[in-house]
């Protein structure tokens, strides 16, 4: 009983799944970026973290002929030998999982099929409550960008702007992005705004040179 309440408990999340985003061999897709964006909307509703793990593509054209996603569980990874003097590495997450979604095109109707697949995982899956918040599902849409910025004008802090979209939303937990993406998302603009400047002063510089 506790063995089949533990292989329950190991990519249990298939009942949340929606039939259309489940996928299967054969199935078709009329470029990698469509058949990515699958895979990545598979895992957000299944609950686990997504990764490419390689592309092949023709040297004369550069046309993708075959290509591999996995979970971001796959394998293990490697040791840097550079940081020996590493006190506090960075915990192992990887579990060497088999989840994989594999294509290769089919020249003939030119689009790409599924012809490699396991959809078993060796390890727990997210919660439906923060499927959310992985890092593949994570997102600041655009009007969300326009609150961010028009806070952060008006002198509200992150903390502070974060706290109160998450109260308008109901909770964190219906929030698509974390505090933590709220500030990269500020540090991003400011070094934006800050390579323009400079660039906006290389040219003005050369203007009165010339």
């Amino acid at each position: 009983m506790e063995e089949e309440s533990k292989a329950k408990d190991l990519g249990s999340n298939k009942e949340n799944v929606l039939p259309s985003l489940v996928p299967h061999v054969g199935m078709k897709f009329r470029n990698p970026d469509e058949a990515w964006n699958f895979w990545r909307a598979y895992g957000g509703q299944t609950g686990f973290e997504v990764r490419k793990r390689y592309t092949n593509k023709r040297k004369p054209d550069g046309k993708v002929t075959s290509c591999r996603y996995v979970c971001a569980n796959e394998g293990h990874r490697t040791k840097d030998k550079r940081d020996y003097l590493t006190k506090c590495p960075r915990a192992e997450i990887r579990t060497d999982c088999e989840v994989r979604m594999g294509l290769v095109i089919d020249r003939e109707m030119d689009v790409y099929k599924v012809s490699d697949l396991v959809l078993e995982h060796n390890h727990a899956l997210h919660l439906p409550e923060t499927f959310h918040l992985t890092v593949s599902q994570r997102k600041i849409s655009a009007l969300q960008a326009f609150e961010i910025e028009t806070a952060d004008d008006s002198g509200i802090g992150p903390k502070a702007a974060h706290e109160l979209a998450s109260r308008q939303v109901g909770g964190s937990f219906n929030l698509s992005y974390t505090l933590r993406d709220h500030k990269n998302y500020l540090r991003t603009k400011r070094q934006r705004e800050m390579a323009y400047g400079q660039a906006g002063s290389m040219l003005q510089y050369c203007v009165v040179m010339l």
